[in-house]
């Protein structure tokens, strides 16, 4: 008979390497979901030990404590404690150290143990913490604790041997232990967890001898990277590659990506007779979700940047660093990574916002997000830039383009700073934030396999989205931009006679006032799904408007067809509008209530009206109209 199925949960502190591990275990046999009731983002991965036992592993959001005062660390709580709908307790529950920095984590452990759950600790980068002369008594350290105590390398090939051997040898003793555990559980009180800490301060001492001569190399780089005038400095520079590299670096497969896409549809244009399903192949869907497609080189690059940042351990500098800035737009020191990660995409990013304790910090935060320029906007912004930004240096060596990029984007982070600070001064003027306290990991080598993995995972995420979603919208572009069919004889375009163009014309007074056609009156529709389903829809529109030409080359078909006001105007559009359902759905999930994410969408569509209107208006007094 075969044995049932064993559920691990991974628990840690915040760069532990706790996602490494995860990722060294299951490889790529991992699901991305979220847990039951909740938008946090659930990674569940697979594994088998060395017995042939079947194992599901959680990795759980990454907490110091279980007293609940986030949201990340209730769900981790209530995972542990079995309490989480629809999620099986765990058998086993791992607790990952970094093996170089015990102290925080040891007091988790004491914290887990109060749980009843089976309970083992990982000594995870123990490598590291051996080549730095960091000497732990595992066998002591275990029996101070109480539970097993296990060493891993999840970078290296074969480093989580012994954890694997530990799970099979546990295994039937923690399914009995689980069912025992206790039902009963409070949280411990500060006193309670100050004497855990000291606790934990006297195992380690018993346990651990620390080097004489400590290593110096993360000192070396924090003098320069959290210094308060170079550190700034590095943090622009990187940011400033960063963008480069999503223009620049981006293009020679967004043109191969490009060309593929122009020979599918020169290919159905030569294999499949005239009428509605060439119409449909050529217009619906290689013009309309192609346009979306070829921007996922710069998709990744953006996934890619933020990734390594984490993995090698900068992510907390970069927060530490723009602590005192943010504060002085009301925001909460913690609030830089959540928004850092919006600029991927909101979504993950309000998701990342439960590391906030306090509600109205956290609340401010979610607001903002949306303001930060999320991948879902380098399609409208590349399109638009690529016609009507010359591709030329600045300087010698500075991409034109790229540099304007480069502006949105900064654009987007004052306004969102601005908009932080109205929202304090105005709403929660009484608020001080809360004191804020993180802990800097050393600096690590970033993992290949992890990176990799992760950027497989998004840009996977991002093509399903692409195929389903995008997609759907498409098919309901163009059948609104093809039908009805124009009567005989007609002599205007086909699309002006279709219900996309009675669409498009009923709104277009509407937007005249910021220089919108009706064609970006249709485009703006279906983009409130999703931003990039805009530049799809333009697409669809402009080339059953214009022909295969247009198809082809929607750029030079908006150069001739939009004034540079126009575009400009549209750029200020999408600075700010809230065009994307999904963000506003999870916003009105992380509060709990329909007033945020109401307020959200007006404030944002105000925005974007105002911006449009007055840059639209700018322009053609200067003569670009």
């Amino acid at each position: 008979m075969e044995a049932p199925l064993m559920h691990l949960a991974l628990v840690g502190t915040p760069n532990c390497g706790k996602t490494s591990l995860f990722n060294a275990l299951t490889g790529s046999r991992q699901k991305v979901a979220n847990y039951p009731g909740v938008t946090v983002e659930r990674k569940e991965g697979f594994f088998v030990t060395p017995h042939g036992r079947q194992v599901s592993l959680v990795d759980l959001p990454g907490t110091y404590s279980l007293r609940g005062r986030s949201p990340d660390e209730e769900i981790t709580r209530d995972f542990v404690l079995g309490k989480a709908d629809g999620e099986a307790a765990p058998d086993l529950v791992l607790c990952v150290a970094d093996a170089t920095n015990l102290r925080l984590t040891i007091r988790l452990l004491l914290e887990l143990k109060r749980t009843g759950r089976p309970l083992a600790l990982v000594l995870n980068m123990f490598d590291i913490a051996t080549r730095r002369g960091v000497d732990v008594d595992v066998e002591r350290l275990s029996k101070e604790l109480g539970v097993p105590v296990v060493t891993s390398i999840a970078v290296r090939k074969g480093g989580t041997a012994d954890l694997l051997r530990l799970t099979d040898e546990i295994s039937e003793h923690a399914k009995a232990q689980s069912s025992l555990a206790q039902d009963r559980w409070e949280p411990l009180t500060l006193s309670q967890l100050r004497a855990k800490q000291r606790e934990a301060d006297r195992i380690i001492a018993a346990s651990v001898s620390l080097p004489t001569r400590p290593d110096t190399w993360t000192a070396r780089i924090d003098a320069v990277a959290l210094h308060p005038v170079g550190g700034l400095l590095v943090l622009g520079l990187i940011l400033f590659v960063m963008f480069q590299a999503v223009f620049a670096g981006a293009q020679p497969l967004m043109e191969l990506l490009s060309e593929a896409l122009t020979a599918a549809g020169q290919f159905v244009h030569e294999h499949v007779s005239a009428g509605l399903l060439q119409s449909f192949l050529a217009h619906g869907v290689i013009s309309g979700v192609g346009s979306v497609i070829v921007f996922l080189p710069q998709i990744v690059i953006i996934f890619l940047f933020i990734l390594l940042l984490e993995d090698f351990g900068y992510m907390a500098r970069a927060a530490f660093l723009m602590d005192r800035i943010m504060g002085g737009a009301g925001l909460h020191g913690r609030a830089f990574i959540p928004l850092l990660s919006s600029f991927a995409c909101a979504i993950p990013g309000i998701m990342a916002t439960r590391v906030i304790d306090d509600r109205r910090d956290r609340l401010t935060t979610i607001l903002i997000a949306p303001l930060m320029t999320c991948s879902a906007r380098i399609p409208v912004y590349t399109l638009i830039i690529s016609a009507f930004i010359p591709a030329r240096q600045v300087w010698g060596w500075i991409s034109l383009q790229g540099l304007v990029m480069f502006g949105l984007y900064a654009i987007g982070i004052l306004s969102a700073l601005l908009v932080s600070f109205l929202i304090k001064f105005f709403m929660w003027r009484d608020n001080a934030p809360a004191p804020f306290m993180l802990e800097l990991p050393d600096y690590k080598i970033p993992r290949v396999g992890s990176i990799a993995i992760g950027v497989y995972t998004r840009a996977k995420m991002f093509l399903q989205r692409a195929g389903t979603t995008i997609f759907a919208i498409m098919v309901l572009i163009w059948f609104l931009a093809s039908f009805p069919q124009p009567p005989a004889g007609a002599e205007e375009a086909a699309i002006n006679y279709s219900l996309a163009a009675m669409i498009g014309k009923a709104v277009a007074p509407l937007l005249a006032p910021v220089g919108f056609n009706w064609q970006i009156a249709v485009a703006l529709i279906p983009g409130m799904a999703a931003r990039e389903v805009a530049v799809a829809a333009l697409g669809t529109v402009y080339a059953i408007e214009g022909g295969k030409e247009a198809a082809e080359q929607i750029g030079q078909a908006l150069a001739t067809k939009w004034s540079l006001a126009t575009a400009l105007a549209l750029l200020a559009w999408y600075i700010f509008a809230p065009q994307c359902a999904s963000t506003l759905a999870v916003i009105r999930r992380e509060t709990g209530s329909w007033k945020w994410m109401a307020i959200t969408f007006a404030y944002m569509l105000a925005l974007a009206y105002a911006a449009s209107f007055a840059i639209y208006n700018m322009a053609v007094a200067l003569g670009a109209g």
